[in-house]
């Protein structure tokens, strides 16, 4: 990597207590073994922290799986690296609240096997009670058919869902997860992205049994691209 490369971080802070989506407990970040407690059993002068984190998988920036919606989707294991890292990237700006194929369509050709994220500035609420507003932008699910069928390698988003909250049946959800697009929500930091011609990444760890997980996204953005 060329030294003027710039490192666009796109992933929130996690923090103890902090809250991601309203009635999701925050997570509590504690020692398992703190630097006081470690001092009697290493050679003086030596010491360590040990932390412990307990939260529920969807804190913070996180991908979803198709096993996060379906029990027969892949879960955290089954994700390819090859699909949510080094990936072509391509970011949509839009302004309206429900994000639909005339948002979409001009970039048709730019969406298959390149990471799609949907830049709608909500991301400026983050950590106050407007975040979990019920206004928040999000896809329809005439966007998400269209979306599905072009096959992005993954769709984020810097919303609170990319769904609408007040519609339960979660078509965008349900609509990229059955098509195995796994889905990044609470993005931050598209602002700072150029529209095209940048690197994305965003790998979870490999954790069996789990739909969901925190990543740390970011993007790769050379001067000379």
């Amino acid at each position: 990597m060329g030294g003027d490369t710039a490192v666009i971080d796109l992933s929130h802070v996690i923090e103890g207590g902090m809250t991601t989506y309203p009635g999701l407990p925050g997570p509590e970040i504690t020692d398992h073994l703190s630097r006081d407690d470690s001092r009697g059993r290493y050679a003086p002068g030596t010491e360590f922290q040990i932390g412990r984190i307990s939260m529920v998988a969807n804190t913070g920036t996180y991908l979803d799986t198709p096993f996060h919606r379906f029990g027969h989707g892949a879960d955290l294991t089954g994700i390819p690296l090859s699909g949510l890292v080094d990936l072509d990237g391509v970011v949509i700006r839009v302004e309206d609240r429900a994000v639909g194929t005339a948002d979409l369509s001009p970039y048709r050709d730019l969406i298959p096997g390149r990471a799609v994220l949907l830049h709608t500035g909500w991301d400026r609420h983050w950590g106050t009670v407007t975040y979990a507003d019920p206004n928040h932008p999000y896809l329809t699910a005439e966007a998400t058919e269209f979306l599905s069928a072009l096959r992005p390698a993954v769709v984020g988003i810097d919303s609170v869902n990319i769904d609408d909250m007040a519609d339960l049946s979660r078509p965008a959800h349900t609509g990229l997860l059955a098509a195995d697009v796994p889905i990044i929500e609470h993005m931050t930091g598209l602002d700072r992205l150029p529209d095209r011609h940048f690197r994305f990444h965003g790998a979870p760890i490999a954790v069996a049994g789990m739909g969901t997980f925190p990543i740390r996204a970011y993007a790769l953005v050379r001067p000379f691209e």
